[in-house]
């Protein structure tokens, strides 16, 4: 099965490379797929299946340049879309909690409806609906994503090993996905011709980010409790957001779980991550 990767250079694009060392790996420079007619030159000959990693992922900034979010988030997948038309490949789309409202009570299933609070959201809401046109897709839905360079798992080992005691939200909640995870079942999935929507994070107890946090600097040596809880109201007081982050970002994994395709625990993941980044 030929594939080719797209956002190639972000974190899961590097880690599906990784994953699949024999697929070709395209980042911006290579194919702006907010780019329509880029796109449509792009020679997808002899492709099976790519998988879509690109995404304006900065949720504050989408607030202030709603054009490039949904250039890149909607209007990208489109375009690819009516490449997998054309050409035939399935089209694997990685997606967000954050088209949903967070104000479920529990695990968020595939069904829950889209209820973005954001432009980030929205955007990413509008490149599922898009993805849909193409005859062979698969949109996962992830969260909490991890892998190599800047994410809040490096923030707070750096934080614990400069001495800092930070203040972190502990009332949003969610699951982290660790890049080579979600690389590995995406991969997977796509082996076994899983097609629609299906969740895509790492099992194990949900956690607030203060929560995770703690587990970071426990891993550092630090007193979990050096890290201090703090509610989304007080954090922002400071810091102030532009954009509304949902307060339930815990993604069922039931479906997953049908495909053969078993997530580890964040936990376990965190271990893993932390001794590799060590």
């Amino acid at each position: 099965m030929r594939a080719c990767v797209l956002g190639a250079n972000g974190q899961l694009g590097r880690a599906l490379t990784a994953a699949r060392p024999d697929a070709v790996a395209l980042g911006r420079d290579g194919l702006d797929i907010g780019d329509a007619a880029a796109v449509e030159r792009h020679d997808f000959s002899g492709v099976d299946v790519v998988f879509n990693a690109a995404a304006h992922t900065a949720v504050d900034r989408a607030e202030t340049e709603p054009a490039a979010a949904w250039r890149v988030n909607a209007l990208g997948p489109a375009h690819l879309a009516a490449a997998a038309d054309r050409y035939g490949f399935t089209l694997v789309h990685v997606s967000t909690e954050y088209v949903f409202d967070g104000t479920a009570a529990g695990p968020m299933g595939e069904d829950t409806p889209l209820a973005p609070l954001g432009v980030y959201g929205a955007s990413k809401a509008a490149g599922e609906l898009a993805v849909r046109a193409a005859p062979r897709h698969l949109v996962a839905r992830t969260s909490w994503v991890v892998g190599d360079g800047g994410n809040f798992v490096a923030t707070m080992t750096r934080l614990a090993r400069d001495g800092v005691s930070p203040a972190v939200v502990d009332d949003q909640v969610g699951r982290p996905t660790f890049a080579p995870d979600l690389a590995a079942a995406l991969v997977a999935l796509a082996g076994r011709g899983t097609t629609g929507t299906v969740h895509v994070t790492g099992d194990g107890d949900p956690v607030s980010w203060c929560g995770l946090a703690r587990e970071v600097f426990a891993r550092c040596g630090r007193d979990p409790a050096d890290v201090r809880a703090v509610s989304t109201a007080e954090y922002t007081v400071d810091k102030p957001h532009l954009a509304r982050r949902p307060a339930n970002s815990v993604l069922d994994l039931t479906l997953l779980a049908s495909t053969g395709v078993v997530m580890p625990s964040w936990k376990d993941s965190l271990d893993v991550h932390m001794g590799a980044s060590a």
